[in-house]
C-alpha cells in the first residue's frame, strides 16, 4: 500500500462532526512500516487531534521513533499543510530533509520537506546543557 493509499483510506474514518473537514496522514519509517492517523474532533474544540499527531502516536505505540516520509491528504482546493504543532511533532521524529507530501483528494500534490515546513525548528540540541 502506498502512503497516499494509506492516508486516503484512514481519512475516511475521521471523526469530524463539527467541521466536516476530514484529514488523513500516513508515515513511513526507514524500515518500511506504515502508520496512519485521521483527525478526531471534540466538542471542546481545541481538544481535538490532528491526523499527523494520530499517525505519530500509532508509530510510537508500535515502538518506532523515526519518520522517513510523510503524506497528508484532505478534500481541499489546495494541499493543506500541517498546523504549527504538527510541524513541530514531525520535526521531532524526522530529519530536516524528510519528504512530506501534501495532497488533495483530487490528486494535486505538493512535495516539501520538514525543514521547509518548519525553518529554524526548536530541536533536541536546544536542550543541551551549556
Amino acid at each position: 500500500m502506498t502512503l497516499r493509499d494509506a492516508a486516503a483510506a484512514v481519512r475516511e474514518n475521521a471523526y469530524v462532526p463539527y467541521s466536516g473537514f476530514k484529514v488523513g496522514a500516513a508515515l513511513r519509517t526507514p524500515g518500511g512500516a506504515v502508520f496512519s492517523g485521521c483527525n478526531v474532533e471534540n466538542v471542546a474544540y481545541p481538544e481535538g487531534t490532528c491526523a499527523e499527531a494520530g499517525a505519530i502516536a500509532a508509530m510510537i505505540a508500535a515502538g518506532e521513533t523515526v519518520i522517513a516520509e510523510a503524506y497528508v491528504i484532505a478534500d481541499s482546493p489546495d494541499p493543506v499543510p500541517p498546523c504549527g504543532g504538527c510541524r513541530q511533532k514531525l520535526a521531532e521524529f524526522a530529519a530536516p530533509d524528510a519528504v512530506v507530501t501534501l495532497a488533495t483528494t483530487d490528486g494535486v500534490e505538493k512535495v516539501t520537506s520538514v525543514a521547509e515546513l518548519l525553518p529554524g525548528a526548536f530541536g533536541k540540541g536546544h536542550m543541551d546543557a551549556v
